[in-house]
């Protein structure tokens, strides 16, 4: 479940890559659709994180964190991608994105190493 986690979020970053692509070259229809598919990506995110989340109950705390820290990137991520189409300051957003990112990215790969990572 760990790869498809990992690989369905590398698709949303690319895929929030190309809605702003999309958005800044004025092509809205291809924004669109790009960012109803990075949609129903989240929905992918979720089911294997939960299912993530049911394999690490022994982490307590930490694993909690990182489902915040998830949740909020993918907030970001919506937020981001919704007010660039609309031509809308979203430089806080864009922070947010980044930093929780980064955050979510150091817990899965640093601390709860039952994922892809060789064990220690």
């Amino acid at each position: 479940m760990a790869h498809l986690h990992i690989t369905s979020w590398v698709i949303a970053f690319a895929l929030v890559g190309l809605v702003t692509t999309f958005a800044r070259s004025g092509n809205d229809k291809g924004a669109k659709i790009s960012h109803m598919i990075l949609r129903a990506d989240y929905l992918l995110i979720l089911y294997s994180g939960g299912s993530l989340f049911a394999s690490y109950a022994n982490y307590g705390g930490l694993i909690i964190f990182k489902v915040l820290v998830g949740l909020w990137t993918i907030a970001a991520m919506e937020m981001a991608c919704v007010k660039y189409k609309k031509k809308k300051p979203a430089a806080i957003w864009w922070a947010q994105l980044l930093i929780a990112g980064a955050i979510a990215i150091i817990l899965g790969f640093g601390f709860l190493g039952a994922g892809i990572l060789p064990a220690k």
